[in-house]
């Protein structure tokens, strides 16, 4: 099933898009509680989707960084506790994931939410990233719920 999965800026974990309310956005919370609340626009929302992973060449998209981060891993959470590991054992891990990544702009921290939000997701059982998080054009949101309407038909 097609779904948006949405970060927000200054809250903790991932949320998936439910449905749009009037003025905001209805969004669950992948974690234990799959708590519904609202997400306004005055929130930094940012869809998986739209996320890419600078390299040496060109960017990645983060569901193909997610695509290898499975494969490496088998399907199961992360090896690698990024809540302990140092800097170097993150870079060492991260170029097991995507070999060709940008050493210089891609953040310890950045290593660290890849690492998060992956086993968020695969504990959530998301790990068709490949069908879930595919960007779309224009207004990913309203696309997204195009196609899955058009898939379920």
């Amino acid at each position: 099933m097609l779904q948006t999965i949405l970060a927000i800026s200054g809250k903790p974990g991932l949320y998936k898009l439910v449905s749009r309310g009037n003025k905001n956005l209805i969004v669950e919370v992948l974690d234990e509680t799959h708590r519904k609340m609202p997400a306004f626009a005055t929130d930094r929302i940012t869809s998986l989707a739209d996320i890419a992973i600078y390299t040496d060449t060109d960017d990645v998209p983060l569901y193909k960084v997610l695509v290898s981060l499975r494969d490496l891993e088998g399907g199961k959470v992360a090896s690698l506790d990024y809540k302990k590991a140092n800097g170097d054992e993150l870079r060492e891990y991260m170029g097991k994931v995507l070999p060709d990544f940008d050493r210089e702009r891609v953040k310890i921290s950045d290593i660290k939410k890849l690492l998060q939000w992956y086993d968020i997701l695969v504990k959530n059982g998301i790990t068709d990233f490949e069908k879930d998080m595919v960007p779309t054009e224009g207004d990913n949101i309203d696309n997204r719920k195009e196609q899955a309407e058009e898939a379920e038909k």
